[in-house]
């Protein structure tokens, strides 16, 4: 499976913007999925990750009551709902998914097996 993350850009501070991922490839069973970011300098951090149905989701305390993810298993692609952004929030949001048989949540990028590209999301003060 391949990873497309799109929908980064600039917001002011107090603003939203929603980030998706769209899936290709081997989609014919979907998968734990998770958002990620990286400020450059700095290591990898959880943001968000959702299980297989969307029904479970968890958030990094940092985001948690601001974003919001989601899934359209039949559009094989997740979204990533940003309200209320602060500078700190900026960063290359990065989306991964777990192999295949895996059916728990992760919070640790090492959980996670395929990983898109980022998409920047800046947000100014």
């Amino acid at each position: 499976v391949q990873l497309q993350a799109s929908g980064g850009g600039l917001v002011q501070a107090r603003g939203s913007l929603r980030v998706s991922c769209a899936a290709s490839g081997r989609t014919r069973s979907s998968r734990v999925m998770g958002w990620f970011r990286q400020v450059p300098g700095k290591e990898r951090e959880f943001v968000a990750t959702i299980n297989k149905s969307g029904v479970r989701r968890d958030y990094a305390d940092s985001v948690k009551g601001r974003f919001t993810m989601s899934r359209d298993n039949t559009k094989n692609t997740m979204y990533l709902q940003m309200n209320s952004l602060k500078p700190e929030d900026t960063a290359f949001y990065y989306c991964a998914a777990r192999h295949e048989y895996e059916t728990a949540l992760s919070y640790s990028a090492e959980g996670y097996s395929v990983w898109g590209q980022g998409t920047l999301v800046t947000v100014s003060s």
